[in-house]
């Protein structure tokens, strides 16, 4: 694994509660990295909080019987014909009928068989290498700051893409594939929710390795606590201050 390309000790300035989270999807056993231990069986969104407690970065892989439906979506396995057909959802009541729940899987992001053998999972201030994606786990009001930092000088919109299941692959493999931000609130994914994994008001935010020099950039560069954001009164005077200012000058011009 190459080492870490980008500075991100910016990053700490948010104070996380949960600390974010380096992923890395290899096909070779990574060195120098310890396996997880198959005793303790974990789904694979539990891997990030695990990854945020532990002393030092880890690798799942073979070997590992992950509790969820991690395996599967990382390639790793093949999803049972009675799961792929749509029965699970219909059982638990995520869906009316076992065809919404199949017609849903055809919009999950997977790895093709065989292209993912590990992932290596590590906080962020103790990952020795660059990242394939990096997850942030923040509140409303830093993701706020995280994600305007993606647009702060692209103009990038921002946009959410999740599922009511199969949330981890929408916060790990769809940035890795499309290369692209993604956030949502892991309290509208029934497994995350079930799992009592995160508070309800809890934002994921996944950054790719190609936006983390721009985000990082821009976290350096911008104001992170504008004005406007501190009353709807500072906001309802700056505002309206701006456009008679900008009313005024466009006549005199």
């Amino acid at each position: 694994m190459k080492p870490m390309q980008t500075d991100l000790s910016i990053c700490e300035r948010f104070r996380f509660k949960y600390p974010p989270v380096a992923v890395k999807f290899q096909y070779f056993q990574p060195e120098g990295v310890r396996p997880l231990p198959p005793e303790k069986p974990l789904s694979l969104c539990e891997m990030l909080l695990e990854a945020g407690r532990a002393p030092e970065p880890f690798f799942f892989g073979p070997g590992y019987e992950e509790s969820c439906v991690g395996r599967i979506l990382l390639g790793m396995q093949a999803m049972e014909p009675f799961a792929e057909s749509g029965q699970i959802g219909e059982r638990l009541g995520v869906f009316e009928e076992a065809r919404a729940n199949y017609a849903l899987y055809r919009h999950v992001p997977r790895f093709d068989r065989g292209v993912v053998r590990y992932v290596v999972f590590s906080r962020l201030d103790r990952a020795g290498f660059d990242p394939d994606v990096t997850v942030f786990a923040a509140d409303p009001s830093q993701a706020e700051i995280l994600l305007r930092a993606v647009t702060y000088s692209t103009g990038e919109p921002y946009a959410s893409r999740v599922t009511p299941v199969m949330g981890c692959a929408w916060a790990l493999i769809y940035p890795f594939q499309r290369g692209k931000v993604n956030y949502f609130l892991p309290e509208f994914v029934h497994g995350m929710k079930g799992r009592e994994l995160f508070p309800a008001d809890t934002v994921l935010v996944t950054i790719p390795h190609q936006w983390l020099p721009t985000v990082t950039a821009n976290l350096g560069r911008m104001n992170w606590h504008l004005p406007s954001h501190g009353s709807k009164s500072a906001y309802l005077e700056e505002f309206g201050g701006i456009l008679s200012d900008l009313a005024r000058k466009s006549k005199e011009d």
